[in-house]
């Protein structure tokens, strides 16, 4: 296109289509497509408007540069335009069309649903002295409509931790604490039985590094070992010496032994059978606690704060659904389309746990994704608006924790985890989006009418079961 050229030659002949000035610049901006929340755009920046940009950019520089036969300062413009020029242009065009983007977004109060999609007329064929032409293409945040808080009706479910609860917490404890005791003589090992052997391992008749040990306790089923391996001792007595035939993983560390077959020549020198540790004052202290009444009282806390989790999780969900009905407004179909594709992708992932890849080829979301979708969109940006206008924020502190407790999942790893979050906006947004909706949450309810309402153990667990056939 050049300069000079009629635009409205290029464009649809619409009764909506306007061309608008924008702020103090000569970029023309003209609306191309406005139909519903679609908003379509063409922005175009003067060949001499940019090369006003270019010039100034190479002014601005000039007295820092400089280059063999001349003074530092004392290059000439046109050497300076030659050598950088290319750069410099495309560094300009980036800031005319950023610019020209800001100030439109500033005058008309447009908020985007998702990034503008920008195009570049020509792209590939645009050559100096010609305008730049872009197209911009977005999707508009809906106006929300108010809601009045004040006709929500939920119940907070109150759970007690009754003694019964304890004494099983109690007793699972325990048989986490649990020691081992010697079998009778010649009795054979179980699941679940602790066999103390002597081990050495072979691969193709020779020994290898770390594959021997001896009176090492190997609990049968805790698959500590190499599969297969604990399943060939179910059955051994004291004393007996046996050949256990395995093969490493093709994933093993070690890639010496990776996929390899192996044998590891074992000599079983004691059978030993679980024994749950007594529920007393010892068993108090090996969990940090003082004494017996301690330990309850600590494990009815625990249990408690579970129960205080999951009704509100129960109240949450509630809440979403009356939200859900009482509001309806026009979606950004972007947005919804994105929403409906990450979630036929995660189900995908759930069916499938095997397939930690993305060469599953396309997902394609049915009609139930696209509900769900729909009502994910529509929650999330009911109270997205409502934590704006009640200027909801989450704080340094928040997001400081919601990083460490994220970085417990990567042991030995947690700085390099930090250091990813610092530079990864993504997942900024991905630990800040849970905490902001917690809070805009609590908002909600803190203005909705709220009965307490005390229930028993079995009731709450059949309302969360609820929650997941939904």
């Amino acid at each position: 296109m050049g300069r000079g050229a009629n635009l409205a030659a290029l464009l649809p002949l619409r009764a909506t289509a306007r061309m608008i000035e924008e702020g103090q610049s000569h970029m023309q901006v003209t609306e191309t497509l406005n139909e519903g929340l679609k908003r379509g755009y063409m922005i175009t920046v003067t060949a001499a408007e940019l090369d006003a940009k270019v010039q100034g950019k190479l002014l601005e520089a000039q007295p820092e540069v400089e280059i063999k036969g001349f003074r530092k300062g004392k290059v000439p413009l046109a050497i300076l335009k030659k050598q950088f020029g290319a750069r410099m242009i495309g560094d300009a065009m980036q800031e005319a069309i950023d610019t020209a983007m800001k100030e439109h977004f500033d005058k008309t109060g447009d908020r985007p649903a998702l990034q503008p999609d920008v195009k570049m007329q020509g792209g590939d064929t645009w050559k100096e002295g010609q305008d730049v032409v872009v197209e911009m293409v977005y999707d508009l945040l809906p106006p929300i409509p108010e809601i009045d808080a004040s006709k929500i009706t939920l119940d907070r479910l109150i759970v007690k931790a009754d003694d019964k609860a304890v004494d099983e917490a109690l007793a699972n404890l325990a048989g986490s604490a649990k020691d081992f005791a010697d079998r009778k003589k010649g009795a054979k090992a179980k699941d679940g039985d602790q066999v103390v052997i002597d081990f050495k391992g072979s691969v193709d008749g020779e020994a290898f590094e770390g594959g021997a040990a001896e009176d090492y306790p190997l609990v049968l089923g805790s698959n500590s070992f190499i599969p297969g391996f604990e399943a060939q001792l179910v059955g051994v007595k004291v004393g007996d010496e046996v050949s256990v035939n395995v093969s490493f993983p093709a994933e093993y560390g070690a890639k010496h032994l990776a996929g390899k077959a192996a044998v590891f020549a074992c000599t079983v020198k004691a059978v030993k059978e679980p024994k749950p540790a007594e529920v007393n004052d010892e068993l108090a202290k090996k969990f940090g606690a003082e004494d017996l009444a301690a330990l309850k009282a600590q494990i009815a806390e625990r249990l408690e704060a579970e129960y205080k989790g999951a009704a509100r999780s129960v109240m949450k969900r509630s809440l979403l659904d009356q939200l859900d009905g009482m509001v309806q407004f026009d979606l950004p179909a972007n947005l919804v389309e994105a929403e409906a594709g990450q979630i036929a992708h995660q189900l995908y992932h759930e069916e499938h746990p095997d397939d930690h890849g993305h060469n599953h080829g396309s997902i394609e979301p049915t009609d139930e994704h696209k509900a769900l979708a729909v009502r994910r969109v529509r929650l999330g940006l009911l109270l997205a608006e409502i934590g704006r206008k009640a200027e909801v924020t989450v704080t340094d502190a928040e997001m400081t924790q919601a990083v460490l407790a994220a970085a417990r999942q990567y042991p030995g790893q947690e700085r390099q985890f930090f250091e990813f979050v610092q530079k990864n906006q993504q997942m900024q947004q991905q630990l800040r989006a849970p905490i902001f909706e917690d809070k805009v949450v609590d908002h909600i309810v803190a203005m909705a009418k709220v009965t307490d309402k005390e229930i028993s153990k079995e009731t709450l667990q059949t309302a969360i079961e609820a929650l997941d056939e939904m």
